[in-house]
């Protein structure tokens, strides 16, 4: 089991990290998944002080503590959870938003040779003003206010050192935890533990690139240069990289001291909700890369009505396919068409459940039905989409980690949007984009260029076809081809012919029976009753009791065909 979780330089952490379940109530996990003797044979004992304590709390609570003692690692892991509607219900979500990362900052002096390294140079000579004291310090990184030689007001990104060596032991260990506890502990398979860490784990190492999350901004940035009353912060290349970034300062109000917008004259809340509803919906249906992260902290509000949106280190990326399934799905949604949401969910989540179309189409247009009638206007769309994941919940299908960042937007835009303004509706303000999008994809250029395309996809397809049916004769004179035959009721047919082997016996013993009673019946001498050979009335009154039990087992046998055929 050991050797199963990873290297020597691992074992610490791994028993820090069962400690900390164990004493946050998940003892019992731990020893059924047997890690509790392999890390006592190989030399580490757990340490459950308080444990009993800790237990008494709600199973939520108890693990959003246990990720804040664990680290960044799982604090990051937690944040990512919290956009899972799909998987985990209210109580969950609410727990797992409260997580924050309670890092002390590093001191600047630790950070000077590290910072001398990526500047190329000493800080003095590209900033003419550096502070101490950071902004804000987060798991990843922390983030200082400085200005350029130029006069140019900044923010300095640092990433913490050590950070990345940490984080890759501890997805070491979430990588091969999760493969035991989807074997051990079957109640966890449909949350598919081992497909959320691995894609946790390509979110986070793509969060240790801080010249990634610039590259982000940029692209944002150039999207939408439409929108001039949005702001996306300036990279200064110059003294990007790896493991830090300058981006311009943003001087406005943050997202989260909504009452100051009231106090100073010159905003429009309205307008505000409306301009940052604009913004978003373009990045997610029209473009297709978005900030997976629009909360209140990573939003400013500048003088003008406009809008700064900053820290794009989780973004979401939809493909073409994704987007026009989106609008599938929203129009179905707001146009009341619970086919079109069904069937749009069933592709996303391959319906692994075992769900079928028309089961979960009839509950869908239940929950569809409820808003028949009601204005455009009133629609609570982030609300609709939660009531949806929740719906895929209840049968246990999972969104794609895409999709369900994409849902997390919404459901955080909404609720931005109405803290700005409480007469703000998502639906109305989606509805024209929407339907502008759909008019763009069927004008005769947009027509025209999709049938090209599939055109030329099945023309390659085609010119392959002489190839891959030939690779595939090739194959089978080898013997490498292998079908595979899958039966929907191969268990009750093998439980059928279990029950036809089992009378099949009991009627040859029956048989024997009767047969050799006949036979001493026949034969003179031996001990008698009511006149007649006693073995000989033994042996009949067995095959009577044998039939009867022959006759009840066919008969109850009937019973049970007849109701799984009704």
């Amino acid at each position: 089991m050991i050797q199963t979780l990873g290297t020597a330089r691992d074992l610490g952490r791994l028993s820090e990290i069962l400690g900390v379940l164990a004493r946050h109530g998940f003892g019992d996990s731990v020893r059924r998944l047997g890690l509790t003797e392999a890390l006592a044979r190989a030399g580490h004992v757990l340490h459950l002080e308080h444990a009993a304590d800790l237990a008494r709390l709600p199973p939520p609570v108890q693990v959003r503590l246990a990720m804040e003692e664990l680290g960044p690692t799982f604090v990051k892991l937690g944040q990512i959870l919290a956009g899972r509607a799909d998987l985990f219900g209210p109580d969950w979500i609410t727990e797992f938003e409260k997580l924050h990362s309670h890092v002390p900052a590093v001191p600047l002096e630790h950070l000077a040779e590290q910072l001398r390294e990526d500047l190329g140079g000493e800080p003095g000579s590209v900033f003419a003003h550096f502070e101490a004291e950071p902004l804000a310090a987060a798991s990843i990184a922390q983030v200082h206010r400085a200005r350029l030689q130029d006069g140019t007001e900044v923010v300095v990104k640092i990433r913490r050192p050590g950070i990345v060596e940490r984080i890759e032991a501890d997805l070491r260990l979430l990588e091969r935890l999760a493969g035991i506890a989807e074997r051990q502990l079957p109640a966890l398979k449909p949350y598919r533990p081992q497909r959320l860490v691995r894609e946790f784990g390509r979110s986070l190492r793509r969060e240790l690139d801080l010249a990634a999350e610039c590259r982000h901004a940029e692209r944002i940035a150039t999207n939408l240069a439409a929108l001039p009353d949005i702001v996306v912060p300036k990279v200064h290349w110059q003294h990007t990289g790896l493991r830090l970034n300058v981006q311009d300062f943003v001087k406005g109000i943050p997202g989260g001291q909504l009452e100051r917008l009231t106090a100073e004259a010159g905003f429009d809340r309205q307008l505000l909700a409306r301009r940052g509803a604009h913004a978003v919906l373009k990045m997610i249906v029209e473009d297709g890369f978005f900030h997976a992260d629009p909360h209140p902290g990573n939003v400013f509000y500048l003088p003008g009505n406009r809008i700064a949106f900053i820290d794009f280190g989780m973004v979401g990326r939809l493909s073409s396919q994704r987007r026009e399934d989106l609008l599938q799905l929203l129009l179905g949604l707001v146009e009341r068409r619970p086919q079109a949401v069904a069937e749009v969910l069933l592709d996303w989540t391959g319906d692994e459940g075992g769900l079928h179309l028309d089961g979960l189409e009839a509950e869908i247009e239940g929950f569809v039905d409820q808003y028949h009638g009601v204005p455009l206007a009133q629609l609570q769309l982030g609300q609709m989409l939660t009531d949806v994941t929740a719906i895929l919940r209840e049968h246990r299908l999972a969104l794609p980690a895409d999709l369900a960042l994409l849902i997390k937007a919404f459901i955080s835009l909404e609720g931005m949007g109405r803290g700005l303004d409480p007469g703000f509706h998502m639906a109305a303000e989606a509805m024209p984009l929407l339907r502008k999008i759909v008019r763009a994809r069927y004008q005769p250029k947009a027509l025209a260029a999709r049938g090209w395309g599939a055109l030329r996809r099945t023309l390659a397809t085609l010119e392959q076809l002489p190839h891959d049916l030939s690779r595939l004769l090739r194959n089978a004179r080898r013997g490498r081809v292998h079908v595979g035959l899958e039966l929907q009721h191969l268990k009750r047919v093998g439980d059928q012919i279990d029950r036809a082997a089992n009378r099949l016996a009991l009627a040859l013993v029956l048989a024997a029976l009767i047969i050799g009673s006949s036979i001493v019946m026949t034969v003179s001498g031996g001990p008698t009753l009511l006149g007649l050979p006693l073995f000989g009335l033994l042996g009949f009154t067995g095959a009577v009791l044998a039939g009867i039990l022959l006759l009840r087992s066919i008969s109850r046998s009937s019973h049970i065909d007849d109701d799984e055929g009704g």
